[in-house]
């Protein structure tokens, strides 16, 4: 997938079971096109799960959030688990402080993603 905007991208693939979306730079309103188009691409492959890999994001704002909110609505309309990996500290923090990690599990690296999701 091509880049929508200079600070964002989203690389989408399949990996057993599950279907991940690579975020690449910063999440901030100019990302919205690009993961709605990645999430669409990543629900053809009609697996239970999506997860949001936040390993190379540097910089989350509010409207990114709620974009990411945005998308959680989106897998509970389709019954579809939507997990998190690679969140720095700070924002796991702020997942933690916002309420979306009650709604989203949240694993250190995708490796625990897919020990846990795939045996669910």
């Amino acid at each position: 997938m091509e880049p929508q905007s200079d600070s964002f991208r989203v690389q989408v693939r399949r990996r057993d079971s599950l279907a991940v979306l690579d975020l690449f730079g910063d999440i901030d309103g100019f990302a919205d096109a690009a993961l709605d188009a990645a999430y669409s691409e990543a629900e053809a492959f009609a697996t239970s799960a999506i997860m949001l890999n936040f390993g190379n994001v540097g910089y989350i704002n509010s409207t990114g959030i709620a974009l990411i909110v945005g998308l959680l609505a989106r897998a509970r309309k389709t019954q579809r688990r939507l997990v998190t990996c690679g969140l720095s500290e700070h924002y796991r923090e702020i997942f933690n402080i916002t309420r979306l990690s009650d709604f989203m599990t949240v694993y250190d690296d995708e490796e625990s993603a897919l020990r846990e999701v795939v045996v669910a």
